[in-house]
């Protein structure tokens, strides 16, 4: 097979400039664009710039999340918070510690890390390979990529919630799976995307599952954001991986499956692997996100 790998440039892609540090604490929590400078303007009282350019919220945690619903609700009327889920994602600081919760779509505006969880469904053949795999096309109203080609199952992990946790409950909601089918769930690697994107920069963690299907087995859509499953051969799934039909995550979590499992020429593997070991999380890094269930 042949194709670009998109994926692998989209990852790192920067297009709207330098963005500022964002601490909170003195620690660093995300980063900010040229826009989003100008917007907290409005508010020196609780965000102030360095000289270095360098973004510092003042603000004593009691009353952080209140003046994040304030001023996200603000950015929001002002659109520079878009596709917004009233969903609570957690703010961590650059050592993973707790800095607030807020809003999942403010996450893009604010710069700050997120963690996504996605499932690479597949059908082996008798000696255990991959043979075909499960792609999903996602629901044309989606507040994002709507209409593209998607995995199996995938996720945002919400406050509260581990990248394990997220994707078994999204499992039934995607996929109509029921816990008992998830029992040989298995990880895959965690990819680290630093891009800009439409909704602003997307710093996320993406953990990577892969899940055997038995034969006849079809996934059904039970919340309305797939608007169909495909069962395909794995060379055409991965073409169209590599073609750039998938989401970024999507396709990045696919490049994943297909490396380890062996499933791309040698070539090929060969000239793919070092990008794509450039965006991957060291294990030890990423194993306090998403510790093994007991």
């Amino acid at each position: 097979m042949s194709g670009t790998w998109s994926c692998l440039a989209a990852a790192r892609r920067s297009e709207r400039g330098p963005r500022g540090s964002f601490l909170i604490d003195g620690r660093r929590a995300g980063s900010i664009d040229a826009a989003g400078a100008l917007a907290l303007g409005a508010w020196p009282h609780w965000f102030h710039q360095t000289v270095e350019g360098v973004w510092v919220m003042s603000v004593p945690s009691a009353e952080r999340e209140a003046v994040f619903a304030e001023v996200n609700a603000a950015l929001r009327a002002q659109g520079l918070i878009r596709a917004w889920r009233d969903e609570p994602f957690a703010l961590w600081n650059e050592d993973g510690a707790l800095a607030a919760v807020i809003e999942r779509a403010s996450s893009r505006f604010w710069g700050a890390q997120t963690l996504g969880a996605h499932i690479n469904g597949y059908v082996a053949d008798a000696d255990g390979r991959p043979r075909q795999l499960w792609i999903a096309r996602r629901a044309w109203n989606k507040p994002t990529d709507p209409g593209r080609l998607d995995n199996l199952v995938g996720s945002g992990v919400p406050h509260g919630q581990t990248p394990r946790q997220a994707v078994c409950r999204e499992a039934w909601e995607e996929a109509g799976l029921h816990p008992h089918e998830l029992g040989g769930l298995t990880a895959g690697r965690v990819i680290e995307l630093a891009c800009d994107i439409p909704e602003g920069w997307q710093h996320e963690w993406l953990f990577v599952y892969d899940l055997a299907l038995p034969p006849g087995r079809a996934p059904q859509n039970q919340d309305g954001e797939v608007a169909e499953h495909q069962l395909l051969p794995i060379a055409n799934a991965l073409q169209r991986a590599a073609d750039g039909e998938m989401t970024t995550d999507a396709a990045l979590a696919t490049l994943d499956f297909a490396l380890r499992h062996q499933l791309l020429p040698a070539g090929e593997a060969h000239r793919l692997n070092p990008a794509f070991e450039a965006l991957l999380v060291a294990p030890e890094r990423a194993e306090p996100f998403d510790p093994l269930p007991p």
